[in-house]
């Protein structure tokens, strides 16, 4: 479904856009500049992997940033480029759902459920944890 989704930003003048960057560029849009840190905390992922993703956008000319508070922040800020990204980024956003609307209707569960199913399940026993049970004993550590 991710790849599927990426297949459509190209065509938008997208093509250096990463699915993993829309959510950050539309926070931008309606937050105003913010840190990496703050922006980690409101996407739900760690402050290394949104560092990550900030610098590949940087590299793209998506977004800039500039000294923050202290010495030891940098606040992160939308460029023109990607500005005009965001239209396009809401409008997929909002295709999704519907289509994610469409495919439930067509299964006997809803997609929904599983996540939270999922979740519930992890929240019991880690991913990790699971592996390691799986994994051969001469790579546990």
């Amino acid at each position: 479904m991710d790849a599927d989704i990426a297949s459509l930003y190209p065509a938008q003048g997208a093509g250096a856009v990463n699915t993993r960057f829309s959510m950050v560029l539309v926070r931008l849009k309606y937050r105003g500049p913010l840190t990496i840190r703050d922006l980690a905390a409101q996407v739900g992922v760690t402050h290394s992997a949104m560092s990550q993703t900030v610098a590949a956008m940087k590299k793209h000319g998506l977004i800039e940033s500039s000294p923050g508070m202290d010495a030891r922040t940098r606040l992160v800020q939308l460029t023109d480029a990607g500005l005009a990204l965001v239209p396009f980024l809401e409008a997929e956003w909002r295709a999704t759902e519907a289509a994610w609307a469409e495919l439930e209707k067509e299964i006997p569960y809803a997609l929904a459920q599983v996540v939270d199913d999922l979740n519930t399940a992890l929240e019991r026993r880690s991913f990790r944890d699971r592996l390691l049970a799986h994994l051969d004993p001469r790579f546990r550590s």
